[in-house]
């Protein structure tokens, strides 16, 4: 079992910048992959990063060069670093945990509780 806490969302003006931390504790923590995914209003959960226990990282097209998925495995924590944010990355922010090379929702093995990010115009 993996608990996973994000903290780090709140309100920004378009072009600001936040850092989401997601904490993980319990078993093999270190063994997952961690990733982050997105919700808005009225639309399904979309992937938008990962970082593999590898070092290996991937992101979606709609947040490459502008957000930076990193963990820190001391601390079983990991971060995604939001910079130029647009009103279109508007949405609830989960941390997940997953095994494997898939990125989709479905392939999720735990998830946090989920932080609102909202960037006005």
């Amino acid at each position: 079992q993996v608990q996973l806490v994000e903290s780090g969302g709140g309100l920004v003006q378009a072009g600001g910048s936040l850092r989401l931390s997601c904490a993980a504790s319990g078993r093999a923590v270190s063994n997952y992959a961690m990733g982050w995914f997105r919700q808005a209003p009225g639309k399904e959960r979309e992937f938008v990063a990962i970082s593999w226990s590898g070092g290996s990282t991937y992101y979606a097209d709609s947040v490459k060069g502008r957000f930076t998925i990193s963990r820190d495995n001391a601390k079983n924590t990991g971060y995604l670093q939001m910079n130029s944010l647009k009103p279109e990355d508007t949405a609830v922010y989960y941390c997940a945990a997953l095994r494997g090379v898939s990125t989709t929702p479905r392939s999720v093995n735990y998830w946090g509780q989920g932080t609102q990010v909202t960037v006005s115009s």
